[in-house]
């Protein structure tokens, strides 16, 4: 996510970290490439300029020029018009007070709509409140059996608006049938196009004035960039949207879309897609984005994801057994399958502050999921006796572990000699100065390291 708008930005601070005093013509240098990198992200040029005249305006005073840091004077300007670029505050929904709140989502066809639906339905549920999915795309073959499908997976209900009166009676049939059933959030699920057309934009009014929409959102990809802004200001003219939901932003290197959004015309991201997990879905929070792009990390959202999907009990256990340094293979199993509920490596890594900068310094590859699954079925082949006490394992052991797995005795070795290492690591945390050899250890040698997960 951002990545190559975070290189980018990247460097050219270093133009205005590298001196201790600036001068307004550094800071001309120094914003000339902040906007090259804004435009190569497929920022809308306008947005550009306004942002860098607006940080050039802010950052040529006196207060900022002949401070004891200028540079990070600079940056921390960047920061702050970065977040009021995003959107400045969260936008959320305004429940109302009168169930059910409904939800509108419309777009073109591939965007993501049903899934996103779904998806939209679990986090309103982890909210604490009771939603219910209306099925209104009549026209693409098997929409209604996707989302009740995909709906039933997550256990949420589903509710198919009846079109043979049109589909916008069969939608406000639905909210009342929803009502009655006792939901307190609606999410209708409309019908798209390959392209926008008249006939749908109809279609979405009608609905509109048939039944009392809350919030209409646009789901659109990030990935399209300005032609996701190009359609969302389409749709705000024509319907009417109250927010934009960016699917696919975790596979968005640039971030034109989210960036342009609020101030090309005038519609702030309220949810982004982060991943095809039912759950990888989150609310779009401008300061936070603004602190990944920037290189500083997410840690509330690292930190909220981590007490939705890891229980407190299993990770005190843990953190105990490793302060006493009696981990086991059975311990780095239940250990790696909780940290891969939080998504890929890298991007975990990424929410840390500083963590993409070590990860490029370090040369550290991350290991994908095919790594991750590899590393797992080795210990799976494992006797629970060899989990508990590795130095068992000898040749005739590793062939057989090996061929249970589908590895190498080879691979084998590694992962019992990193074990081993790890455990050592691990005991001389309790004495002084353990986190410096936690990261040396992490890191030593000439490609880099991350003990048991070395590819």
């Amino acid at each position: 996510m951002f990545d190559t708008l975070t290189d980018k930005l990247g460097l050219a601070f270093k133009r205005f970290t590298a001196k201790g005093r600036l001068t307004p013509e550094d800071v001309d240098v120094g914003l000339r490439e902040v906007r090259l990198a804004l435009l190569e992200a497929d920022v809308n040029y306008k947005v550009a300029r306004e942002f860098v005249d607006r940080v050039r305006d802010r950052a040529v005073g006196s207060d900022v020029l002949d401070s004891l840091t200028p540079g990070q004077q600079v940056i921390k300007i960047v920061f702050e018009e970065l977040v009021a670029l995003l959107g400045g505050s969260d936008a959320a929904i305004s429940y109302s007070p009168e169930p059910p709140t409904t939800l509108m989502l419309v777009g073109l066809q591939g965007s993501g709509k049903t899934t996103t639906a779904v998806k939209l339905a679990l986090l309103v549920r982890r909210e604490g409140h009771r939603p219910m999915l209306v099925a209104a795309d009549r026209r693409r073959a098997a929409a209604v059996e996707q989302l009740q499908t995909l709906a039933g997976e997550q256990q949420l209900g589903v509710l198919v608006a009846d079109d043979t009166k049109g589909i916008a009676r069969g939608v406000e049939r639905a909210v009342a049938e929803a009502r009655r059933q006792g939901a307190d959030v609606v999410i209708v699920d409309t019908s798209g196009r390959l392209h926008l057309d008249q006939p749908l934009m109809d279609e979405l009014k009608a609905i509109r004035s048939a039944t009392k929409i809350h919030h209409s959102l646009l789901v659109v990809d990030a990935m399209t960039g300005q032609e996701a802004v190009r359609l969302a200001g389409a749709f705000k003219d024509e319907v009417g949207i109250d927010g934009v939901l960016l699917t696919k932003l975790d596979g968005d290197a640039r971030g034109g879309a989210a960036l342009s959004m609020q101030a090309a015309i005038g519609l702030q991201v309220w949810y982004c897609g982060v991943g095809e997990r039912p759950r990888d879905l989150e609310v779009f929070h401008p300061e936070r984005m603004a602190r990944r792009i920037l290189g500083m990390g997410d840690v509330l959202t690292l930190i909220e994801r981590s007490q939705d999907e890891i229980s407190p009990e299993e990770a005190l256990s843990a953190q105990e057994r490793m302060r006493q340094g009696r981990l086991t293979l059975d311990d780095f199993v239940s250990q790696l399958r909780q940290i891969r509920k939080l998504g890929p490596l890298e991007s975990v890594l990424g929410m840390m502050p500083g963590g993409r900068e070590l990860i490029r310094s370090q040369g550290v590859a991350m290991p994908d999921e095919s790594q991750l699954r590899k590393l797992e079925a080795i210990v799976l082949s494992m006797t629970p006796e060899e989990r508990r006490r590795p130095e068992l394992v000898d040749s005739s052991r590793r062939r057989r572990i090996a061929s249970g797995s589908g590895t190498t005795t080879v691979e084998v070795s590694r992962l019992i000699k990193s074990f081993d290492r790890m455990q050592s690591v691990m005991r001389s945390l309790t004495g002084a100065g353990g986190k410096r050899r936690l990261a040396q250890e992490l890191f030593r040698g000439s490609g880099g390291g991350m003990p048991l997960l070395k590819g």
